[in-house]
């Protein structure tokens, strides 16, 4: 990372060629500073942190299931959900309250076709909307778009999808 040569030099020429993905790249990156699930101080730990119920992280294989200890080897395993709890943020601010957000959900498909998704049961009954589909060369996607239990979520080869679960009650 720290190479003074032409392998690690940002040719600037680019910004015009590129410039849908510098504007997703920044539009990721103010996305990360506005919500804390993404930034976290400590590692996940795995399980419920402040009672919420649900753990802090939990990986799903595409039919909505919780990924199992013998499934994390199976190395054809080509798409995977995972599922960030906003109430299960383990630090405080900087005044000592705690800290919420929204619940994430993020679908990954290495496959080369579409991989249908089934929301985990157990989560956000009422739905979740869409916010990023990589498939789009915007990345981002208009409001709206909300998914519910029994829909499956349409993940296009090797793309990512994020979606959210507003956190309307701060301590819902």
């Amino acid at each position: 990372y720290c190479q003074d040569s032409p392998l690690s030099w940002f040719d600037w020429s680019l910004r015009e060629t590129n410039a849908d993905l510098l504007r997703f790249t920044q539009r990721m990156i103010e996305f990360r500073q506005t919500h804390p699930v993404f930034y976290r101080r400590h590692w996940f730990q795995g399980r419920e942190i402040h009672g919420s119920g649900v753990h802090d992280i939990c990986w799903y294989n595409s039919d909505g299931s919780e990924v199992t200890d013998e499934e994390w080897h199976d190395s054809s395993a080509k798409a995977i959900g995972i599922f960030l709890n906003g109430a299960e943020l383990p630090d405080p601010d900087p005044k000592g309250q705690r800290i919420l957000d929204d619940d994430f959900l993020l679908f990954f498909n290495a496959q080369p076709e579409t991989q249908e998704f089934a929301p985990p049961a157990n989560l956000a009954p009422e739905g979740w909307e869409l916010l990023i589909d990589t498939k789009d060369p915007q990345g981002f996607v208009e409001p709206g778009t909300v998914y519910s239990l029994d829909q499956e979520i349409p993940v296009a080869a090797r793309s990512l999808m994020v979606l959210h679960r507003p956190r309307k009650d701060p301590l819902a």
